[in-house]
């Protein structure tokens, strides 16, 4: 049974920082596209940053320079290091991971909130 269990998050006042991680169990692992997403209420959850099973990553518009995707195989965790943080960067925050080639697998973490304050 594959399980995401999300960790950090929190209050922050603008142009600080927060870091996110997301633990994995069950999954395999080092073979698993990693995202980062987040939602507010009534929007589509919006991609942040993925990396793939190879290492790299892309990142939206949104965030890039001020986010960071990184992953360690050797302990199955995703973390997202935010920077700057802004007010529009308040949401619930979800790692998803999936892996498989027809079909995919595709999981997601129980959500984080995050809140900036102006």
């Amino acid at each position: 049974q594959v399980q995401l269990v999300q960790s950090g998050g929190g209050l922050v006042h603008a142009g600080g920082s927060l870091r996110l991680t997301c633990t994995a169990s069950g999954a395999p692992f080092s073979r698993s596209a990693i995202g980062w997403y987040r939602q507010t209420p009534g929007k589509q959850r919006e991609l942040l940053a993925a990396v793939g099973s190879h290492g790299s990553a892309n990142y939206a518009d949104s965030v890039r320079g001020r986010f960071t995707i990184s992953r360690d195989n050797d302990k199955n965790t995703v973390s997202l290091e935010m920077r700057n943080l802004r007010p529009e960067d308040t949401a619930v925050y979800y790692c998803n991971l999936q892996y498989g080639v027809g079909p995919v697998y595709d999981y997601w973490g129980q959500g984080t909130q995050v809140t900036v304050s102006s």
